[in-house]
This record gives structure tokens, sequence and C-alpha cells, in this order.
């Protein structure tokens, strides 16, 4: 099939994300899982927090929480994060970076505003992406790959219509920094006005974008889509044509990956193949043997 030829891939749903509390009483959009969308294989869930804007004193985020099984994606787009595990791991997030967890066989960790965010007040913004582990691999032990937003491969086209940070997979001719154990494919776009991107994805990655600034128009659906809508992509073609029809820049998360194809067995913080498993993994969490986080 020629360039010419190729059949962009079309929107098969879009919907809207819902508003939630989640954490200390933090804002989101949860993209999904919601009453209209449970998991996007390989990809479990999505939320947007924030904006949010904290007064100096407010200390609401994440407190500690175990998780095992998937991998946990932390975008911060404004503000500052802390994040402490019972393996007595420490990272600090400011704007643009990234955080790639790996939870594995389990751990217990707490993501947090930064003290200086804390202290001062400002703007806290940030995504996660939980992303599934294959049963080969979802005891595995806990990792982290963290990039500081300068470490992320930028790239634009030459007229800077089209501006993408790459935080996995490759867009531009520009390959993100991040290893993944699935084939992920994690873009954040932003296109000015009449700036159109189309994007390499293979036919048999799920796909699905969600905007957040602004509105962008997609294949195979009239309306522009508008900040908050989520839109899932249908497997026919290996390209995705994403536009600007607005007098104003759009932002958005191109998120793709190879699906897993295995049963899902998920309750709060743990995602396994079977209920047993579930059952060992709060059962492991409230033996201790998770650990706890050491606030020393």
């Amino acid at each position: 099939m020629t360039r010419t030829e190729t059949k962009y891939r079309s929107v098969a749903r879009a919907i809207p994300g819902q508003r939630t509390l989640e954490g200390g009483g933090v804002e989101i959009t949860r993209a999904f899982p919601t009453s209209q969308i449970e998991e996007i294989d390989p990809f479990l869930l999505l939320d947007q927090m924030g904006p949010l804007q904290i007064a100096p004193g407010q200390a609401t985020g994440f407190p500690e929480h175990p998780h095992r099984g998937f991998e946990t994606v932390t975008y911060l787009l404004q503000g500052q994060m802390e994040h402490k595990d019972s393996f007595g791991n420490r990272g600090f997030l400011e704007a643009g970076d990234v955080q790639w967890m790996t939870a594995g066989s389990g751990l217990v960790h707490s993501e947090m505003p930064g003290r200086d965010l804390v202290r001062t007040g400002g703007r806290l913004e940030g995504f996660q992406v939980w992303v599934n582990l294959p049963a080969r691999d979802k005891m595995t032990p806990p990792h982290y790959q963290e990039l500081k937003a300068a470490a992320i491969p930028h790239a634009q086209t030459a007229n800077g219509g089209v501006q993408v940070k790459v935080i996995a997979g490759e867009a531009l001719g520009t390959r993100g920094a991040i290893e993944s154990r699935t084939p992920i494919l994690y873009l954040h776009l932003k296109l000015a006005p009449g700036a159109t991107h189309v994007q390499d994805v293979p036919g048999s990655f799920n796909a699905f974008a969600y905007v957040f600034r602004g509105e962008a128009r997609f294949e195979g659906v009239a309306k522009p889509q508008g900040e908050g809508q989520v839109v899932v992509f249908g497997h026919e073609g290996d390209q995705i044509s994403v536009s600007n029809p607005a007098d104003q820049p759009v932002e958005l998360l191109l998120i793709a990956g190879e699906p897993i194809g295995e049963p899902v067995a998920r309750y709060g913080p743990f995602v396994m193949n079977t209920r047993d498993e579930l059952v060992k993994a709060f059962e492991d969490f409230r033996g201790g043997k998770m650990g706890t986080i050491d606030e020393g």
C-alpha cells in the first residue's frame, strides 16, 4: 500500500472524562475507566490531575498506598510532586518531568506536592497512566525510570506548527527515551491553528487521544473534540491524523500500545489475572510484605 492509499484510522468512540476526587481529595478528570469505558488494553487508567491551585501550606496529594501488577506513568505539566516508596526510593518531579514506575511484585508509595509548592503555593497539573503488565512480568521486582524535562526528546515540523514531546515510541523521526515492557507510543502533541499531524501507529495497537487544551479534529467524526474528551480509534489503517480547526493552539496526548490480550482481575490498587492472585496481593499487603515508607 502506498502512502497516498493509506487509510487513516477513524474514531470509534468519543467519550467525555468524568470529574471526581482521588487520594487526599485531589480533583481529577478520569478519562477511563468510567461507566462508559473500561480499560483500553494494555492501558488500565488515565487521570488528569487538576489543574489545581495549591494554597500556601496545602499538602493535598496521594498519601501512601500500594500497587502490584502494572506500571504507572506520571507526567507533570505544572508544579512539583515528591515520590517516596517502601524500597527507600525518593523522586522529585517538576514541570515536564516523567516517572515510569514498574510496580511489579508490589510496593507502597506516596505522591505528594513538592515542599516548595506547599510552602509558596502555585499550580499543579499532570497525568497518570496505568499500563498493564503481562502475566510473566507481574511479579517482576519494582523498577523506576525518571526523566527530567530536558531529557525528553522534542521534535517539531519545519514551520513549528506541530510540536511533540516523545515520551515513548517515535514521532517526526525522533525516538522516546523510555524503555517499556510492552510496545508503547506516548506523545504530547501541540498543534498551532490550522496545523495537521499524521502519526504512524501499527494497526495492531489499541490507540486513543485525550484532548486537554483547545479542540482537535480527527478522521471519521465531523465535530471537533474539546477538552476532557477521550477519543478511541478503530483498527482500520496504520496512521492517525489530527488537525487543529480553531484559532487557538490545541494540546493532546496520543497514546497507543500492543494489547496484551490476557484476563484482567482488578480491585483498587492491584491488577492481576485471577481473583486468587488479587486475594494474595491483599494478604501480602496486609502482612507487610510490600513494606512501609520510612519518613525519616
